[in-house]
């Protein structure tokens, strides 16, 4: 085992250069003091903790369990190895099947070194460039590494970017200890999302290996796409690509049985972005006396962007994709719970049958019709 790359060659990416050239690239956070970030630290922490009591509460979702995922306040660098290490983990079946079909290809031990490399640096390129948005996440498929722990049977971690949140309390001129529990409700709710709802993770899983799959993508075609977004990072696109923002990922898309995996898949990921909205905005007056203020200026700021770069690296990563999901995802659930209740809305969470599909997401009262009839009839 070599660091993250997991082999003495590097394959289609070079792990442990794309960790090793983000954390070159990575920008520095804000000015702070030593004792200004320990008590940062330490009041996420607690934020974090009391999270789960208020998000536990206001959802009726799993009172009874206990989490054993861990909260880890990470900094830039920290965010960028847990997720080398959490793309690595998914990525495996499809980059293993591009480096078989490469490696009868003449002159293949020298390309897949050459091209290991390059990939690994334009990766490292992308995290750096990421690593200063991410204010949380809820790493689902998270395996444990030596400075990274993560929960029993491969049950994730909560990560808490502290530069990121301070950056951006800062950024929008709010109150810090109420903008910080803010964001803790929003990160609380993806994590009890997973450890209440048993088979969730395993069926995302499930459906992106069957996307990845499906997916026979050239190796080139898939390089081709991390040197595109790489190189709007480096403002090198060619000219007049700059309209449209270049391809998405998305665009690898291929087959009828993938174009429904992804409808799933999106329709899932709009349900647990726009329940995590709403979850914070439910609890959020109770427990963070300026929310108000924080949603509007925080809403404006997700619409807004920060720049062209910014909206052509969206379209490429699919981040464009993102920002509807919370808004469509967050109309779904409230239009559900005014029609049947937080306990009708949690009728989603039986199974994956229960789940809505991505036209129900859009017409609430479709899946209230499916799920609630079906069961009283």
């Amino acid at each position: 085992m070599t660091g993250f790359g997991g082999t003495t060659s590097p394959g289609m990416v070079d792990w442990n250069l794309a960790v090793a050239t983000a954390t070159r690239l990575v920008r520095p956070g804000p000015d702070v003091s030593r004792d200004e970030a320990r008590a940062v630290v330490a009041e996420l922490r607690r934020h974090a903790k009391a999270s789960e009591e208020h998000v536990r509460g206001f959802t009726r979702m799993g009172t009874d369990e206990i989490h054993d995922t861990p909260v880890l306040v990470v900094d830039r660098p920290g965010w960028v190895r847990a997720n080398v290490a959490g793309f690595r983990e998914i990525l495996r079946p499809l980059l293993e099947k591009m480096q078989e079909r490469r490696a009868g290809s003449p002159g293949s031990a020298v390309l897949g070194t050459v091209g290991g490399k390059v990939t690994g640096v334009e990766l490292g390129m992308l995290l750096s460039f990421l690593s200063s948005r991410v204010l949380g996440q809820y790493e689902t498929f998270a395996p444990a590494t030596r400075d990274l722990p993560a929960g029993e049977n491969g049950s994730g971690r909560l990560l808490l970017v502290a530069p990121n949140i301070v950056h951006v309390e800062r950024e929008l001129d709010v109150q810090p200890h109420d903008f910080r529990l803010w964001v803790c409700l929003h990160e609380e709710t993806h994590r009890t999302q997973f450890t209440a709802v048993p088979w969730l993770r395993d069926h995302l899983e499930g459906e992106i290996q069957s996307f990845l799959a499906e997916t026979d993508v050239d190796p080139m075609t898939f390089l081709e796409r991390v040197r595109e977004a790489a190189q709007s990072l480096a403002g090198g696109r060619p000219e007049g690509e700059e309209e449209d923002g270049g391809r998405s990922f998305v665009d690898l898309v291929q087959t009828p049985a993938q174009r429904e995996i992804l409808a799933r898949l999106t329709a899932v990921m709009s349900l647990l972005e726009g329940h995590a909205d709403y979850v914070m905005d439910g609890v959020g007056p109770s427990v963070v006396p300026t929310v108000a203020e924080i949603r509007e200026k925080f809403q404006q700021r997700r619409a807004k962007g920060a720049s062209r770069l910014d909206l052509a690296l969206r379209k490429l990563l699919g981040l464009d994709a993102k920002l509807r999901q919370y808004r469509d995802g967050e109309r779904f659930v409230r239009a559900v719970v005014e029609q049947v209740g937080i306990d009708g809305f949690n009728r989603v969470w039986t199974s994956p049958n229960t789940l809505p599909t991505k036209a129900e997401i859009a017409k609430p009262a479709d899946w209230v019709a499916r799920v609630h009839r079906k069961a009283e009839s």
